[in-house]
């Protein structure tokens, strides 16, 4: 067996997610403004004879993203995966797609001939579609499902503060969407999406991501209460239940804690 490679697997913040109508094959469209956080878990992956993975007992897309890379160089080539977590689990900040996204770059990086990147990317999104964003480098607009991608730029001077209510649990992603399409979530949908890109056509300052649209999938009452506290900005990301708090200075996060703590676990991070 090889010696093991690693990396780390940073959290997801959807900073903004524009949900439309659904689409031909199943899926909705959406458009989602996505930047990473210095809260990362850790992924080793080496050459192995079978493909395993440990540290998670819950894991699913790293099995399923060594799975296929073995595929696609013809059941040759085996891996063993560790994960480190420290990103909560089902908390809508892409841990489990960023585990998958991490393995699978360091697994191609064990082959003797890598796959491309248009490769690899059509094997993340077959796996979900937050997984081809941790292929990427720097924030990135979602459009279509979520997987056609553009680079873009944002102020990232500016410390985010995460809680996850106690007791809380994500709902499956697919009773989301039957949620927001039982209350005809989609309506307004151009408005929304013009909404966005006309705030990303002049998005300067951390302060101007207050005039990004709200979370479309998801919302809860603790993201008024951080604003109260001096956020910036304060939504749910993704699907949920993490509800995050963009602050001017980590001090100011860090006076904010109280809003949450009694009733959430907390996390101090920043864009990564």
């Amino acid at each position: 067996m090889s010696e093991w490679r690693t990396a780390v697997a940073p959290a997801k913040l959807n900073l903004a997610l524009v949900v439309g109508p659904l689409r031909q094959d199943g899926k909705h469209e959406v458009v989602t403004l996505m930047d990473r956080l210095a809260l990362a878990d850790t992924v080793s992956v080496r050459s192995a004879t079978s493909t395993r993975v440990s540290g998670f007992d819950d894991d699913t897309l790293v099995t399923a993203a060594l799975e296929g890379l073995s595929r696609l160089v013809g059941g040759g080539q085996r891996f063993e995966a560790r994960i480190e977590k420290r990103i909560p689990v089902a908390a809508g900040l892409g841990g489990g797609s960023s585990d998958a996204a991490t393995a699978l770059r360091l697994g191609n990086a064990l082959l003797e001939a890598p796959l491309d990147v248009e490769t690899l990317l059509e094997l993340a999104a077959s796996l979900g579609a937050d997984v081809p964003f941790f292929l990427t480098d720097g924030p990135q607009l979602g459009t279509g499902d979520g997987t056609t991608l553009s680079p873009v730029t944002l102020p990232r001077d500016y410390t985010v503060l995460l809680a996850l209510p106690e007791g809380a649990t994500k709902s499956g992603t697919s009773d989301v969407y039957v949620a927001f399409d039982e209350r005809r979530g989609e309506d307004g949908y151009e408005p929304r999406r013009a909404a966005l890109l006309s705030v990303l056509e002049d998005l300067s300052a951390p302060a101007d991501l207050a005039r990004l649209p709200p979370n479309d999938l998801a919302s809860s009452p603790l993201a008024a209460e951080l604003t109260a506290a001096g956020a910036l900005r304060a939504d749910v990301t993704g699907a949920g239940p993490v509800v995050y708090g963009v602050f001017a200075s980590e001090a100011d996060a860090a006076a904010a804690v109280h809003v949450a703590g009694a009733k959430a676990r907390t996390w101090i991070t920043a864009p990564g």
